[in-house]
């Protein structure tokens, strides 16, 4: 039996166009607001030697990579659309953007850093080293979004606080719930890492504050992200409770660790705030208010805001009374 999954349609496409335009602006913006340090013509290409053996205008070099990412953008979600969120070709768009986005923005930011402050593009510094760190940065990106990639479980039927379970029939259950507003907050956050890490490359600012500024608002980005979105499995093994696109941190308990599971309607004022709350009696991991599964532990509560919850306590009880 599968639980809904809240969030992941017409959110993930917004979330794909809105990290479609902050690439567009960073791509853009770099050299536009390093203009009055290029020189006239900028370097944009480099022979085996390192030196500079090609150039464009400046108004090229922030428009032809613009238009290659604005390519790679439409069909990316032309793509989306067709197939539809969650699909396998919905998997390689958020595997493949980002890495295409920010080889593209480091590209960029390594351009304006060889040129900035030479009179003249054929004095411009290589970029050979960057591009390089670019490239494995990228493929790094992509592989971590690609492995972030998640299945479903397999069906059975059943419903209430205690089911019957067919005899030598395996059965589990998954419900996944996400957060808009948390999605959100980790893209504006990453994209203002993203920004400053460009600038830094790029030389417009120094190394220490920029180096400083993309760590800080990236590590916050990482901790939106991560608490964005909650996975939640029961199966013969146990229950299983995962965060963020990597199932990564989890928890894992037992069915003979459970003492007793069912359902409860929570608001985050009840769970003492958003995201994952610890208090006194319990933890609740709180991502939507209403309905939560809730499952008692030595003695303390565990409470997820999940959808379908109550087939999930219903399953957890019953494989609790086979093995009891």
């Amino acid at each position: 039996m599968n639980g809904r999954q809240a969030g992941n349609g017409r959110g993930g496409r917004w979330g794909v166009v809105a990290a479609c335009a902050g690439v567009l602006a960073l791509l853009v913006g770099l050299p536009v607001a390093a203009r009055g340090r290029l020189p006239e013509r900028v370097a944009t290409h480099w022979n085996g030697s390192g030196e500079a053996d090609g150039s464009m205008p400046l108004w090229a070099v922030a428009v032809f990579p613009a238009v290659i990412w604005v390519v790679v953008s439409v069909v990316a979600l032309l793509v989306v659309r067709r197939a539809g969120a969650g699909s396998g070709a919905w998997v390689g768009v958020r595997a493949g953007l980002p890495a295409v986005g920010l080889g593209l923005v480091g590209a960029q930011a390594a351009v304006v850093r060889a040129n900035l402050d030479v009179d003249d593009w054929h004095r411009a510094g290589s970029t050979d080293g960057w591009v390089v760190a670019v490239v494995v940065l990228a493929l790094v990106v992509g592989g971590l979004v690609w492995l972030s990639r998640r299945t479903g479980a397999m069906p059975a039927a059943g419903s209430g606080p205690v089911m019957e379970i067919p005899a030598g029939q395996r059965v589990a259950w998954f419900s996944r719930v996400s957060s808009t507003a948390f999605q959100v907050a980790a893209a504006v956050l990453g994209f203002v890492a993203l920004a400053a890490a460009a600038a830094s490359l790029g030389g417009m600012t120094g190394p220490v504050l920029g180096t400083a500024l993309a760590v800080a608002f990236g590590v916050a980005s990482l901790l939106f992200l991560t608490l964005a979105s909650v996975q939640v499995r029961v199966g013969e093994s146990g229950l299983r409770v995962t965060l963020g696109p990597l199932g990564w941190p989890a928890r894992r308990w037992s069915v003979a660790d459970i003492e007793s599971a069912r359902v409860e309607l929570r608001t985050p004022a009840q769970a003492g705030g958003w995201g994952y709350r610890i208090k006194e009696h319990g933890t609740t991991v709180m991502l939507r208010s209403g309905e939560c599964l809730v499952v008692r532990t030595r003695g303390r509560d565990f409470a997820v805001s999940v959808d379908d919850a109550e087939r999930g306590a219903a399953l957890l009880n019953s494989l609790k009374a086979l093995k009891g």
